[in-house]
This record gives C-alpha cells, structure tokens and sequence, in this order.
C-alpha cells in the first residue's frame, strides 16, 4: 500500500509540476502561480496523511473520502492539462528538430518556439470540466437521487399482475455514507413510488456489516405492499477485508445476514418464493453472488430454481450482469426479468436519454446500465443507491428503478 501511494505521489507531482508550465504561460501574476502551488501540494499533503492512516478494510468514509476525492480531482486536473502541454511540446521539439537539420538560425538565439498562451488557455479550459465536475459530484451528486421508470409487457405474464409494480434498488454501500438527512430522504423517496414489491439486489455494505448499524432505523422504513426482498452483493461477504480468522469472517456475514432481517428484509440464498395475487403467482428467486473472472462464484441457479416450474412467469434477482449474459439467458428455463447491480455505471459519464450513454465501465461490462433485452428475456441493470471509491458521481447518478409488468394485449 505505501508503495503504490508513493508510486502515485510521484506521478502526481510530475504531472502538477508540467501543467505549472501551461499556468505561467497563461498567468504572469506571481499570486497565481503562488495559489496553484499550494492547491496541489495541499490536495497532495491532505491524501497522504489519510491515506497513511487508513486502515484497509475500514469504511471509507469522511475525510478518507475527501481527500482521495480532492487528490483525485486535482490529479485529473493536472493529468487533462498534461497532455495537451504534451501534445504542444511534441510540436515544438519537431519544429525544434527541423531547425536543427536545416540549419536555421534565429536572431534571438533560441531554437526550441515558446509556449503559446492559447493553447495553454484552451488546456487549463478543458481540464477544468472533468475537475469541476468531479468536485460537484462530491458535493451533490452522489446523493443526486433519480426515479427511473420501465413498463415491460409479457405475453405469459397472470393477468392478476397485469400493472404490477416493482422497485429495486442496489448497492447500497452503506460504509460510504455521509448524511444521514439524504440517505433518509432517498428511503422516503423509494417509499414514494408505492410499489408492490421491494427488491434489494446486494452489496449492502463496502465490508463489514457494522457499517450498516447506524442505518438500520433509516432503512427498517423502507415498506412495500408483497414485502421486501434482498440479495448478496460481492461486498457482503467480507472479501476485501483481512480477517484474523476464518470464523470472524464467517461471523461477520452471519451478523449482515441477521441485520437485514431485522430491517425487514427476506434474504434468498439459492432460493425462491412466490408471489401470490388472486390466486395466481409468480416466482421470484435469488441468488448469492456469481461474477465473472475474479469475483465469488457462490450462486447457484440450479438450486434457486428447484421446486418452480418451467412455465412460471420469473424474477431473478442476481447481484452481478455478467452471470444474467454468461449463465441466466442461456438456461433452460426462461427467466422473464433479471434485476442486477454491481456495475454502479462507474458513477461516471455521461447520459441525455435518447442520444447518448456512455461510460468506462462498458468496456468491461456489457449490460451495465439501463434495461436490455437478449433471447426474449429482460435484465435491468441498477446504477446503484449509494456509491464507492470516489465519494461523489458525475453524469451517472444513483437510481431508483420502477418496473410495471404488462400483460401484452392480443392482436384482434
């Protein structure tokens, strides 16, 4: 851990010291260059004493938080800036080297052409919209809370659950909160929606169920008509945290197992219930988390779907997209309507609906945010209720998703 911050430090300061170049090109106010000097080194000095005193494993919330936060944005600032100071210098050392070879001189002496005030200006004017944007996504978008709404119309779907409204929600990662005040008021906001159901899909917690404790009484507010449902996320089990001994870790995913029924939820390991209205039912199963490559691989979809039948209308709730695209859509059963999370859609880019989404994160995931569709069968990926890592999001805010079934009316 020192290494990598020192390894980091080290760039920073590169990249801060080669964008000062574009601020005395730009500024010749001593002052100016005075106060960038010192938002740096301060951004720097604030991320290395928290960094140096965190614990891994620990909530990383507060001033952990900010100041990886800051460094993070002032890093951006400076790595922006950087290249296209870069990309200049690439064209003066050329121009330089022309020079050299022809042989032409220049009264002043000087081979290598100066800075040019505008493309400096028009650097520092680029970086700062990723910096400025990731500032504000601290300071109010990651609690910039958006009900997004999705009716699906199904063929096979009972008519008593014809207008049936679910709600999910993901990733709550409660070690990460800040403000009780609008964690509460994106509870309220959920109960707003007046569903039927309420469906949890996983990642409670960053890593130890202790960080749920002072948010049990907010989220115990959470009511739904059919009640509430959950599933583990890859964060619940404790794996990023070095435990001393096998039964502390086992002990920890008992107590998060035991607060989410205190708070009202049915958590489903492997399992399925019904959902029952006028006689007629649905089933909805979950899973323990199944992600591809280096995450846990303890669901078990066989055995989550023991005892339903083939024909039942389905709602898999499975914390990870990746097992929906490599396992779910390929079963010989027909799962309708996958809910996921997981993916938090980086908790940064950008989105006009109906022109653009974009992301990082899809060159990772495929299903990564939104509704899809593959083989007839439907999964919604949730952006997530809280956030992780970055204590802030930027474009890609946290969601509340409302999915109405429809039974699809027949052509006459």
């Amino acid at each position: 851990m020192t290494r990598f911050i020192i390894v980091l430090s080290v760039i920073y300061l590169i990249l801060a010291f080669y964008g000062y170049q574009g601020i005395k090109t730009i500024f010749k106010n001593s002052w100016v260059h005075l106060g960038y000097a010192v938002a740096f080194l301060s951004a720097w000095g604030f991320f290395l004493i928290k960094a140096l005193s965190y614990v891994p494993g620990s909530a990383m919330r507060g001033g952990v938080a900010l100041a990886g936060g800051i460094f993070f944005s002032f890093f951006m600032l400076a790595m922006v800036l950087g290249f296209f100071l870069f990309l200049e210098d690439v064209v003066r050392l050329g121009v330089f080297g022309y020079k050299k070879i022809v042989g032409v001189t220049e009264e002043s002496g000087e081979f290598l052409p100066s800075r040019r005030k505008f493309i400096s200006a028009i650097a520092l004017g680029i970086a700062a919209l990723p910096f400025g944007s990731l500032l504000y996504g601290m300071y109010r978008g990651k609690y910039n809370y958006q009900v997004l709404k999705y009716e699906l119309e199904f063929d096979d779907l009972p008519d008593a659950f014809d207008g049936y409204q679910i709600t999910q929600i993901s990733d709550i990662h409660s070690g990460s909160f800040d403000d009780h005040k609008k964690v509460a008021y994106g509870v309220d906001l959920i109960n707003q929606q007046n569903s039927d159901v309420i469906l949890f899909t996983g990642d409670m917690v960053n890593n130890t169920a202790d960080e749920m404790e002072p948010w049990k009484e907010v989220f115990a507010q959470l009511s739904a008509k059919d009640g509430k449902y959950s599933v583990l996320g890859n964060h619940d089990y404790g794996d990023y945290v070095g435990w001393d001994t096998a039964a502390a870790k086992a002990e920890n995913l008992e107590k998060l197992k035991a607060i989410q029924k205190d708070i009202g939820f049915d958590l489903l390991l492997d399992d399925h219930r019904y959902l029952e209205r006028e006689g007629q039912r649905i089933a909805l199963l979950g899973v323990e988390n199944w992600g591809r490559g280096r995450f846990k691989k303890a669901g078990d979809l066989q055995r989550a779907k023991s005892g339903i039948r083939k024909e039942d209308f389905k709602i898999l709730m499975s914390h990870d997209p990746s097992h929906w695209e490599d396992v779910v859509i390929h079963d010989a059963y027909h799962f309708h309507l996958t809910l996921s999370g997981h993916t938090h859609g980086m908790q940064f880019g950008v989105e006009i609906p109906g022109f653009v989404k974009w992301s990082p994160v899809k060159w990772r995931y495929k299903y990564w945010a939104g509704l899809y569709s593959e083989l007839g069968q439907f999964i919604n990926v949730n952006r997530g209720f809280g956030f992780i890592g970055y204590p802030g999001r930027v474009g890609i805010w946290p969601e509340i998703s409302v999915i109405t079934l429809k039974k699809k009316k027949a052509l006459t």
